[in-house]
């Protein structure tokens, strides 16, 4: 690697990092701010918040470095058009090309970031974060493997897991107990719904009830149960699919299809994760037609306003497609890559207009 390549790649790779940071800070904050409803909850102190403001930084570098690494390669590579050190580099010979193979180094390294993130940190924090506050929180609940979550309420004793969105789940089991703390009855729902003023829609719900020495069962049928946890609390120790690791959801897959269950959720957080990091690569690469073409000469605050316009329309329709892919039953590959193919498109389109 040459000093040129060198120079080129810490340039984008510091404003990069600069943006990050700016970003991370204001996170944090909102973070922080939010949780300032929990707070007095049980044990849950300002300290706690805090706490669980920084453990979720991980997982929202995660989630912007896309952004990210636009506007620090618009900032960065920006300063060196200002500065009129792109046009010598182009003067001695320097092919767009090859400016275009030092951003993708730099963002290939970028890349790596985001994989280590997405797959060995912010996870199991996000997941401390959870369990430290839910613990703060209420004392009685206990988390079990695979996102599922025990907590006691009374003499009721709740399993839940398989959240789907804030207020459905996938099943509950559900245990009661008498005041001399013996089992009396044992229930299961396949499908959960939270609703208002602390009651739930239980479906499919069957329940044995032990009376002396018999057991009577019940048939499938709804249920209303009353109780004290809310859909929000239990979110808390479930899993969100799209805060899995690639790892994790693969396998969720092919245990969602090997008993034909509808894994399209899954597999659209599964190859959306993969689009996103690839999106990162041409995040860097757009940033080269902006800074050769008419703003070469503009300001810092034109390019980020840019970037974050860009940015905020890739993130948003993301979610846009995300939520159609659930609610319309549409193809959840194709769709998880469209953001990242029209980003591509767009780049490559731009960069081949570049002179």
């Amino acid at each position: 690697m040459s000093v040129l390549d060198r120079y080129i790649v810490r340039t984008i790779l510091s404003t990069v990092l600069m943006v990050m940071l700016v970003f991370l800070v204001l996170g944090a904050l909102f973070v922080f701010i939010d949780q300032q409803k929990d707070i007095g909850v049980g044990h849950y102190t300002a300290f706690d918040a805090l706490w669980y403001s920084l453990l979720n930084l991980p997982q929202q570098a995660y989630e912007l470095l896309p952004i990210t690494a636009l506007i620090g390669s618009l900032l960065g590579l920006g300063s060196l058009a200002r500065g009129s050190e792109l046009t010598v580099i182009r003067a001695t010979g320097v092919s767009v090309a090859r400016i275009a193979s030092m951003a993708l180094l730099a963002g290939l390294l970028l890349v790596l970031f985001e994989v280590l993130l997405g797959e060995f940190l912010a996870p199991p924090l996000q997941a401390t974060a959870r369990a430290q506050k839910a613990f703060s929180k209420l004392s009685n609940v206990s988390f079990g493997g695979g996102g599922g979550a025990w907590v006691r309420d009374g003499d009721l004793i709740l399993n839940v897991a398989g959240q789907s969105s804030p207020r459905q789940f996938g099943s509950m089991q559900i245990f009661e107990l008498s005041p001399e703390h013996r089992l009396t009855a044992l229930g299961y729902a396949t499908h959960a719904v939270a609703g208002t003023h602390g009651k739930w829609l239980l479906s499919d719900y069957r329940e044995s009830r032990f009376t002396g020495d018999e057991v009577s069962a019940r048939p499938p049928g709804q249920r209303v149960l009353e109780s004290n946890i809310s859909a929000g609390f239990l979110g808390l120790a479930v899993e969100d699919p799209k805060q899995l690791t690639g790892r994790s959801l693969w396998r969720l897959i092919h245990y969602f299809q090997s008993n034909s269950l509808d894994a399209r959720e899954y597999v659209f957080a599964f190859w959306s994760r993969i689009a996103r990091t690839v999106g990162v690569l041409f995040a860097v690469l757009l940033a080269i037609p902006f800074v050769l073409g008419s703003m070469r000469s503009a300001g810092a605050g034109t390019r980020m306003m840019l970037g974050l316009l860009i940015g905020i329309g890739f993130f948003l329709l993301q979610r846009l497609i995300e939520s159609g892919t659930v609610v319309f039953q549409l193809n959840p590959v194709l769709l998880a890559w469209l953001p990242t193919a029209l980003l591509a498109l767009l780049t490559l389109v731009l960069l081949a207009r570049t002179r």
